[in-house]
């Protein structure tokens, strides 16, 4: 049955592409979410960019109609199962006492007129939670924008268990591989732990490689960049990173998991010790938590220093060697680190439109990006380029995104099958004792 969607305008700021998601039904667009485009169009950031793409396409369609009467969409190779594109005034009023100067309310006024009107089905779709109780409470049926969300319940972990006997562990060892188990999917370079069923405290590990499940190569990823891993799943993260055949490399975990470190660590490994790239590029999504402190003073530089602060305090931790060195000499390093350009901080506003080869690229934060915004920086990496984001989607603070919809989640679930990519998820804090206290009880 044909349903006629119509946008907030947050869906559009969220994702350019929302005009054409909607298959062969009829999307409405009030007037006053035109309006509200209009105060973002000179943004240079990820909102100005969706606006001003999503305003030339709508354009582009008043080339080929009215667009108060409706226009075809191109959103389907078939001409007959396009949808369709309208943009609407409100009129009259809410019922009650509504303000009708508000916008929100005049864009639940256009909902509201196409349900007493129209026969088919009418959904107002938008990513505001108030919004959505608003609109809840006067009849209107009402959905949050879902075509790049993933279920982040049930997110791709990385590691799976199976059962197993005690004989075909031995067999496991023995031959160094086994064949991929029938009717189970198991994703490339994902890890199994096989696990006795007779003997809970008695497994092994394997991870998928090739088309079969090959035992870990001794001493890989146990000592890396100057650390040790403190878990299973750390030198899990490890083996990844060191892989060069693994080019993706995402890793989700709460604060004090290890993310970052086990991320520098392989860098300072690869690039610095055994050059295997031609410098580290480390960026983070410039989102404060909580108020922001304002402008920061000073060049490109100085205004990053502050946001990569973190990034220094993980590399002084791999330098120390165990506090062996002192702080000082440390601190020379880093700056000659960054003086014979080993090492690049860069806000990702600059990375789009780069094409990055030979380099190792850590994009921490990632939560804090869209779907958008992670395919960009993804698509920069060149030959010989490896891409590692980090991040906790239960820590985000752009207010456009929650645990399902950020770019990081999105992508674990979409290169879950890809040959290149790799994921683990951390679920330990071993910063200190304090730290995982405070990650599993606040």
């Amino acid at each position: 049955m044909k349903k006629t969607y119509v946008l907030d305008t947050n869906v559009i700021l969220h994702s350019a592409q929302a005009l054409n998601s909607f298959e062969d039904n009829e999307v409405v667009i009030p007037m006053t979410v035109i309006e509200e485009l209009d105060k973002f169009k000179r943004n240079q950031d990820e909102l100005g960019r969706n606006t001003r793409q999503a305003i030339r396409q709508i354009d582009a369609l008043r080339q080929k109609g009215s667009l108060a009467k409706g226009v075809k969409l191109d959103n389907s190779v078939n001409p007959r199962k396009c949808g369709s594109l309208r943009v609407m005034v409100s009129e009259g009023r809410l019922s009650g006492s509504s303000d009708m100067n508000v916008p929100d309310n005049r864009i639940l006024n256009v909902a509201k007129m196409l349900m007493e009107r129209e026969k088919h089905p009418v959904i107002f779709i938008t990513k505001d939670l108030n919004l959505r109780l608003k609109a809840d409470a006067l009849g209107i049926p009402v959905e949050d924008f879902e075509c790049e969300q993933v279920n982040s319940d049930e997110l791709y972990s990385g590691v799976m268990t199976l059962p197993v006997t005690a004989d075909f562990m031995d067999q496991f060892h023995r031959d160094g591989f086994t064949e991929l188990p029938k009717g189970v999917t198991v994703y490339p370079n994902q890890f199994i732990m096989f696990a006795d069923k007779a003997n809970d405290h008695h497994t092994t590990v394997g991870w998928c490689r090739h088309g079969r499940i090959e035992v870990l190569p001794n001493g890989m990823g146990e000592h890396v960049g100057g650390i040790t891993p403190r878990s299973l799943e750390q030198r899990m993260a490890l083996i990844l990173l060191t892989d060069p055949e693994v080019q993706v490399v995402s890793l989700v975990g709460q604060a004090g998991s290890g993310k970052t470190l086990l991320a520098l660590a392989a860098a300072v490994e690869q690039a610095i010790n055994n050059n295997l790239y031609e410098r580290i590029l480390v960026s983070r999504p410039i989102v404060p938590m909580g108020k922001d402190i304002g402008y920061m003073p000073g060049g490109k530089d100085e205004k990053l220093s502050v946001w990569m602060q973190p990034i220094y305090d993980n590399l002084e931790f791999l330098m120390q060697n165990g506090g062996k060195k002192d702080p000082q000499t440390v601190r020379r390093r880093l700056d000659d680190m960054r003086r014979y350009h080993q090492l690049e901080l860069e806000a990702l506003t600059y990375i789009r439109g780069r094409s990055i080869p030979r380099q190792f690229i850590i994009v921490d934060e990632a939560q804090n990006l869209t779907p958008h915004e992670v395919k960009t920086i993804v698509s920069r990496a060149g030959m010989g380029s490896k891409m590692i984001l980090t991040g906790d989607p239960a820590q985000i603070d752009n207010p456009y995104l929650d645990a399902s919809s950020n770019g990081l989640s999105y992508l674990v679930e979409r290169f879950k099958s890809v040959d290149l990519h790799g994921h683990i998820t951390l679920k330990k804090s071993e910063r200190s004792p304090l730290a995982a206290a405070a990650a599993a009880n606040l």
